[in-house]
Order: C-alpha cells, then structure tokens, then sequence
C-alpha cells in the first residue's frame, strides 16, 4: 500500500521486491520452498486408512515411530481408535524395553531364572503379533493394564 517511485527495487514499507521497469507488475515469484516435515508426513497420510493406521503401531520394535506420527499428526487427531492403538503400541514398547534392559540383566543374575527374561522377551513379541494381527482383522482388542492405560491416555486428550 506504500507509494514506491519507478526506480525503487525494494518497498521501503513492507521490503518486497518491485517489478523492474518493463516487467508485469506482479513481483517475482518465490522459488517453491521444501515441503516442511509436517505438510509431508500429513500428505502421506491423508490416503492411509485407520486400520492401516492403527495396524502400523504394532509393528514390533519401530512400531513407536508410527505411534508418535499418529498421535502428533492431524489426519488422525479426533480417530479415537487409531489414537487408542498408538497409544497401546507405545505402552508395549515401554514394556519391552523395561524386559529388555531392566529385567532382562536382573534375572541373568539369578542362577533360577536365566531363562526369564528371554521368556517374557518372547511374550511381548507375541503379543506385538498377535495385535498386529487383530488390527489388521479391524478388532479394537484391549490388552490387560496396557489397554486401560491406553484408554484413559485417549479421553485425557479430550
């Protein structure tokens, strides 16, 4: 809205860029910028189903990825299931990794239980499947404790 005379190059207003003399009067148009992380991660999901979705948090050991995407992207924002399916998929990542580096060493330490902590390895992977699985199936399935955490995590966002 400023008055820019015709030799100026730059409003002294606003700073934008003036049309040469001769040029349209548009001023030149910006480069397309990247795309910023968030507009690419929203893109890719807009054609993802929830069920893919929510079937993606359980994959076993990177599942945690897909959770957090779901759970900051908008696509999926007010999806209640997807949103309780990332959150239980986290909850078993958090379990395995208190197996893996918590009760795992402990139990390689007590002559009766050396076993235990492979075991109970072997149970959360299981259980990783098994979600997989009833996911895919489109089942809401609670798991014992993990889902009522995942469930009061879910109305918390409310």
């Amino acid at each position: 809205g400023s008055q820019v005379e015709p030799a100026d190059v730059f409003c002294a207003g606003c700073g934008t860029r003036q049309a040469a003399p001769g040029d349209s009067a548009q001023p030149p148009k910006a480069k397309p910028a990247q795309q910023d992380a968030g507009a690419k991660i929203d893109e890719f999901l807009s054609t993802m189903t929830p069920q893919k979705a929510s079937t993606l948090c359980y994959i076993p050991l990177v599942g945690w990825v897909a959770s957090i995407v779901m759970l900051a992207s908008n696509r999926f924002r007010e999806d209640r299931n997807v949103r309780f399916h990332a959150f239980q998929g986290l909850y078993i990542f958090v379990l395995w990794l208190f197996v893996e580096h918590v009760f795992s060493p402990i139990t390689r330490s007590v002559g009766g239980m050396r076993n235990m902590g492979q075991m109970l390895q072997l149970v959360v992977m299981g259980t990783w499947v098994f979600m997989l699985v009833k996911t895919n199936q489109g089942v809401l399935f609670h798991l014992p404790i993990l889902g009522e955490l995942a469930e009061r995590s879910v109305s918390e966002q409310k």
